[in-house]
């Protein structure tokens, strides 16, 4: 005998697929974003603070590089301002050479007097009367260079600085402009002792004749 069920079939549950509203899906592609981004920024400053180190070897290598040279170039200023001065010598000695008057000794001494700042450009002596032009960098130059010439016995006192002025010039290193002191500096040589006493000798001679004229 067949048994009809009238009740019906049982169903079997079905399992619906979940279902992402639009308030998910916003919060997901927000969520997406922030991490994008993160990544972004922390890989930009990764290579900042890499790009960062780098720049800061490089600076210290240059300072090291630096302070190792320091030495060096300390060594060829000094050789540079006596290379200088050894040219201001042989200048003079040049002049002397050409037929200048000026005695060697006085010659000596101004080569000597010269500040590592300062250089000559011409030297005339006309009868007692020394005439010195030349170059400086600065006014404390000038006056060691003034003060140094009075310290010898060969050049009378006062030394005068007769002209002074300042003029445009160029750095011989890298010839960058710069001021430079123009001056004129005049002095009377000693005479010698044999010297003096011919002149004497010399006016004496020539009163009596101006008294009988």
């Amino acid at each position: 005998m067949i048994r009809i069920n009238l009740l019906g079939v049982e169903r079997q549950a079905v399992r619906k697929a979940p279902v992402v509203d639009f308030a998910q899906r916003v919060t997901l592609l927000a969520t997406l974003v922030v991490v994008i981004t993160a990544g972004v920024l922390g890989s930009w400053y990764w290579t900042l603070r890499t790009a960062s180190a780098q720049v800061d070897s490089d600076i210290a290598a240059v300072e090291q590089e630096t302070a190792r040279l320091r030495p060096l170039l300390a060594e060829v200023e000094q050789y540079e301002a006596r290379l200088s001065q050894q040219q201001q010598r042989v200048a003079l000695i040049q002049q002397l050479r050409s037929g200048q008057s000026i005695p060697v000794q006085i010659l000596d001494h101004v080569s000597r007097s010269l500040p590592e700042t300062l250089w000559l450009t011409t030297m005339n002596q006309e009868g007692s009367t020394l005439t010195i032009e030349g170059r400086s960098t600065t006014l404390i130059a000038l006056s060691d260079f003034v003060a140094s010439l009075g310290s010898t016995e060969l050049l009378q006192k006062p030394i005068e600085i007769i002209s002074s002025q300042v003029e445009a010039g160029n750095n011989s290193r890298d010839r960058s402009p710069v001021e430079l002191i123009r001056f004129a500096v005049r002095a009377r040589v000693t005479p010698a002792p044999g010297q003096a006493a011919a002149d004497g000798d010399a006016k004496k001679k020539r009163a009596p004749k101006a008294a009988r004229s």
